[in-house]
């Protein structure tokens, strides 16, 4: 079956930045049968729920953007939860659309997958090569064991019902602002506003600022998901979703305390660690289908932090369930 404008498209973690993301994006292009429940609604924890909402409700397509977050101390503190919650929703809701019928499901990987010493940029066969980091490696399980349910699945039945995908550290409109849980982008905008608006002389950031990381956008990877619905490729394993572009930790800290107006000075205390020195993704896969991201460094912060002003006292913390 193709997908059409009239498919029945579910969108799992449509409150959190990537599902939100994609079900903006579906709508703007002329989906108009877009579904995207409420954890009131469905408690993806509860696989009698999911099985009962899916038979229901029959999507044809599903996006699964849920799951539970975090950044290093999220990781560090919070492990076993990270590894719980990820396991239970993968696996009611994997198991619910096969045995609903649907037509595709889309799975988020993440790339703290890769080994920590992984060559750059990393290809989508170095996966289980190495030892993901150490400081990501709770929620790294998770995501591998995710990814390797919906691949053994298509290779033991024939078939290509999930189209597992990789994107690089996402941002946007609807992430998590606190810096207790949120990834490094995200923290470091809320960290500088508050600065910023306090007249701070200072900010202190973890590590040496030299890690590399490539960002995208969320709408990027909204299209990019939405884009492989619509071409639907035969493809053996998951495609990495990247800008192509790396910065550092220090450019993307100096970048933000200007867009935020902070005046102050960075400190870097080299006595916390620093995380994997580098993380960019080969994306010439999927570019190869057809695919390129469109929106910059720059101006996607910008727009992330012009939604943050407008929705901070509402900006929900934590996870994206």
């Amino acid at each position: 079956m193709k997908l059409t404008k009239k498919s029945r498209i579910l969108v799992l973690g449509a409150s959190g930045m990537i599902g939100s993301a994609c079900v903006r994006w579906l709508q703007l292009h002329g989906y108009d049968n877009v579904h995207s429940p409420s954890r009131i609604e469905l408690d993806l924890f509860s696989m009698e729920n999911v099985r009962d909402y899916f038979g229901s409700h029959r999507p044809e397509y599903i996006i699964l953007a849920a799951g539970r977050v975090g950044g290093i101390i999220e990781n560090s503190n919070f492990g076993f939860d990270l590894l719980r919650d990820n396991l239970i929703i993968q696996q009611n809701v994997i198991l619910s659309a096969i045995q609903s019928g649907v037509e595709k499901c889309v799975y988020f990987g993440s790339s703290c997958m890769y080994p920590r010493q992984a060559e750059q940029p990393m290809r989508e066969e170095f996966l289980l090569t190495g030892k993901p980091e150490e400081t990501s490696l709770p929620y790294a399980i998770s995501k591998l064991s995710g990814v390797h349910m919906c691949l053994s699945y298509n290779k033991q039945y024939g078939k290509s019902l999930f189209l597992p995908v990789i994107p690089n550290s996402t941002y946007g409109p609807q992430d998590d602002f606190d810096p207790k849980t949120a990834h490094v982008l995200s923290s470091l905008l809320f960290r500088f506003h508050h600065a910023s608006i306090t007249n701070a002389k200072e900010v202190t950031l973890w590590g040496s600022g030299t890690p590399r990381r490539e960002f995208i956008f969320s709408e990027d990877v909204a299209s990019a998901v939405c884009f492989l619905l619509e071409k639907n490729p035969s493809m053996e394993g998951p495609l990495n979703i990247g800008s192509g572009e790396d910065y550092s930790i220090r450019e993307l800290a100096e970048t933000i305390k200007d867009i935020t107006g902070f005046r102050g000075t960075i400190k870097w205390d080299t006595s916390k660690p620093d995380g994997a020195p580098r993380k960019l993704l080969d994306s010439s896969r999927i570019n190869n289908l057809g695919w390129k991201p469109v929106v910059s460094l720059r101006n996607g912060i910008q727009k992330t932090y012009d939604w943050f002003l407008e929705h901070e006292l509402q900006t929900e913390k934590g996870s994206s369930l």
